[in-house]
């Protein structure tokens, strides 16, 4: 059993506190409105705090916040998230004017790479961020078989990610490594495709996967 702070309580962070909780870890679910947080929630029981309180017993942090402003509010977290495994699955982009996602906040950079520097105690390990969060807890919801991929410097960090994925049920030869943290920039660029997705198709769920 793990212990893991989800940080954020919109749908994302919802979603994978439920499936962490079914698996049978310890989550606690970090929001800055907890009473409200608290009355929303209906899944499996959770704990739920504010954010440093979250993030103070837990081994993994899950950031689910909105990606264009993660940074800041990560960064304010700074001495919490010290020695934690930090696993980033938000994507940083504009707000277009339809409400769909816009351009990259980070155009050459990534999310991830701005969390690391802006956290530099802390292992980032990127993923699951090129799928719709449906797809996060339960990748065979899908015709075609999905791709999570991993992205940080520490090994160590991302093996432990690579287990906690397979506990939401994630097989193994579904989970490729791209390597560093720098390799973010390449999955978190997949939120340009969405709109176009999305207007095709619906809001779908959908991910993107390696065809071999």
């Amino acid at each position: 059993m793990t212990n893991i702070a989800i940080l954020g309580s919109g749908r994302v962070g919802g979603a994978l506190a439920a499936a962490f909780a079914a698996a049978g870890h310890a989550v606690t679910l970090g929001s800055r409105d907890v009473a409200a947080a608290s009355a929303a929630w209906d899944g499996k029981p959770v704990a739920v705090a504010e954010p440093a309180a979250a993030i103070a017993s837990a081994q993994v942090v899950v950031n689910a916040t909105p990606g264009d402003s993660s940074v800041v509010r990560l960064g304010a977290l700074r001495d919490a998230l010290a020695g934690k495994i930090l696993v980033d699955v938000a994507n940083a982009t504009e707000h277009g004017p339809d409400g769909m996602p816009g351009g990259l906040v980070y155009p050459g950079s990534s999310l991830a790479e701005h969390l690391q520097e802006a956290l530099p105690d802390t292992r980032v390990v990127k993923t699951l961020n090129t799928m719709v969060f449906t797809v996060m807890v339960d990748p065979n919801s899908l015709k075609s078989t999905p791709t999570a991929f991993l992205s940080g410097d520490d090994a160590d960090a991302k093996a432990t990610v690579r287990e906690l994925l397979g506990d939401l049920g994630w097989p193994a030869d579904q989970v490729e490594d791209l390597g560093g943290v720098a390799t973010a920039r390449a999955p978190e660029a997949i939120m340009l495709i969405v709109p176009s997705i999305f207007r095709n198709h619906g809001m779908i769920p959908f991910a993107l996967t390696v065809a071999r």
